[in-house]
């Protein structure tokens, strides 16, 4: 996308980097602590009829204590089928149900898993510090390319990569922050 100001530029940077940082938010929130909770399932997809569906979408999820889930489909027929989507999804989770509701008991970790965890959290993290640099190079290229097409000065120039940065370094931050609270959460027995 051709940018024809500064300004522009930057409002680009800013938006792309709140959306690496939601992001960060969204990907931390499905992994597993010791607590339950019901973005934990949110991979799940059951076979509801022939199409692989959200399990949110088949029934409602609530966390009654802090290591239970309980999912109340909406279908009673589909409680099979939400059995088997659980079990087959990689969560380490065994649902059990008494044939109205499924009960999802949420087994603490270990420390080895807890480790294994937060190596995953420390791959997620680079992940998102990479795409915020890989912001940053575009809005810098952007710049340069305005420059070198004389449609703005050295020094608009000069301000709008210094500021690209600090909306980088700032979005790393906050992307390094809440890679810590999670860390420190999972860590947490």
């Amino acid at each position: 996308m051709p940018f024809e100001s500064v300004k522009q530029v930057l409002d680009s940077a800013r938006e792309r980097m709140d959306k690496v940082v939601a992001d960060m938010q969204h990907a931390v929130s499905i992994i597993r602590t010791g607590r339950a909770t019901i973005h934990l399932l949110e991979p799940v997809r059951v076979d509801y009829y022939g199409t692989p569906t959200p399990l949110n979408q088949v029934a409602t999820l609530h966390v009654p204590e802090p290591t239970m889930i309980t999912i109340q489909p909406w279908d009673s027929s589909q409680i099979r089928a939400i059995e088997r989507a659980i079990l087959e999804s990689d969560l380490g989770l065994n649902p059990s149900n008494d044939g109205k509701l499924i009960r999802v008991p949420v087994p603490s970790l270990t420390e080895e898993r807890r480790k294994t965890i937060v190596k995953q959290l420390h791959v997620t993290t680079e992940e998102h510090r990479v795409s915020a640099r890989n912001v940053r190079r575009d809005c810098n290229d952007a710049l340069k390319k305005m420059m070198t097409d004389k449609a703005i000065s050295e020094d608009d120039e000069k301000r709008g990569l210094d500021e690209v940065q600090k909306l980088t370094d700032a979005s790393i931050a906050k992307v390094d922050s809440v890679s810590k609270a999670k860390e420190k959460e999972i860590m947490e027995i």
